[in-house]
Formats: C-alpha cells, sequence, structure tokens
C-alpha cells in the first residue's frame, strides 16, 4: 500500500516541481511509531533552504488536498536529502562525476559489495570507482545492474 501511494504521489506533483525547478530526489510514505509521514526530499541548482521547503510544502498541500490520494491522516515533510543525499540511477550517478560516494552492491565485484571512493565515471551501464586502501589506490568498475544502493558520502581519509 506505501509504495503504491508514494507513487500516485510522485506522479501527482513531480510536474509542478519541473516547473519550479526543483528535483524531486526521493519520496517516501513510511509509518513511524503511530503515524504515517510522507516524506519528500527536494534539491535544486541553487540549493534547498527553509523558504523553499515551506513554499514546497504548501504547494504539495494543495495538491495532495485536492486529489485526495491518501486515505489515512499523516504529515507531510519536506527537507533537502543532505550531504549524503541517495543516488537513484544513470543520471544521478553521472551528476556525480567527481565526488565521493559510498555504493553497495548485491553481489560482489572483485571481492567486495561495499565501495567508498571517488565516483571516477558513470554511463547507463557502468560506474567507475577509485578506492583508497591503505597506501593503494584501486579501480573498481561496477555493472548499475548489481547496485543495491548509492548514496554521495563524506569520506574521512
Amino acid at each position: 500500500m506505501a509504495g503504491k501511494i508514494a507513487e500516485t504521489v510522485k506522479q501527482l506533483i513531480e510536474p509542478t516541481l519541473n516547473d519550479l525547478h526543483i528535483e524531486l530526489v526521493d519520496l517516501k510514505y513510511v509509518k513511524e511509531g503511530k503515524n504515517w509521514v510522507l516524506k519528500i526530499f527536494i534539491d535544486s541548482p541553487q540549493g534547498v533552504d527553509l523558504d523553499m521547503c515551506t513554499m514546497v510544502s504548501e504547494k504539495v498541500g494543495q495538491i495532495l488536498d485536492e486529489e485526495d490520494p491518501i486515505q489515512d491522516a499523516y504529515f507531510l515533510e519536506v527537507s533537502s536529502p543532505g550531504a549524503e543525499r541517495p543516488l537513484k540511477g544513470p543520471e544521478d550517478y553521472k551528476k556525480a562525476v567527481g565526488k565521493n560516494v559510498r555504493i553497495t552492491t548485491y553481489e560482489a565485484v572483485n571481492g567486495q559489495s561495499v565501495f567508498e571512493g571517488v565516483l571516477q565515471a558513470a554511463d547507463d551501464d557502468q560506474v567507475t570507482v577509485t578506492v583508497q586502501e591503505k597506501t593503494k589506490t584501486k579501480t573498481y568498475d561496477i555493472p548499475v545492474k548489481l547496485i543495491a544502493s548509492a548514496r554521495l558520502a563524506i569520506i574521512f581519509y
């Protein structure tokens, strides 16, 4: 049920966000304790501040009030995805080239399934990550179809 609601809400609000040049990074409809929460994560080229979150919350609230896709009572949260924003697919990977990332895979690639390093290249089929392992730098080519999760990362050396 929650997945279907999230997909319906995404379809309803994405055109408005696109018109505002705001990217919908992620959307989740989750139960927290006794309450349902609709969490919307946004980004834009100029960044995200409280005013933008408030404006998006108001616009999304209007759309949801008109369309009424959620029958239960819920809380609406709009925020930035934070410094460690999720990367959801090839387009996000391409935008993240040159940045620190953390990627986990469904199965091992060259004996590893967790990669923390710099994303060197990305296309629709594969990403290339350089990882600092003690005194060596290793490069891994990871097929996109094996990526379980990926996000920007703050890496301390």
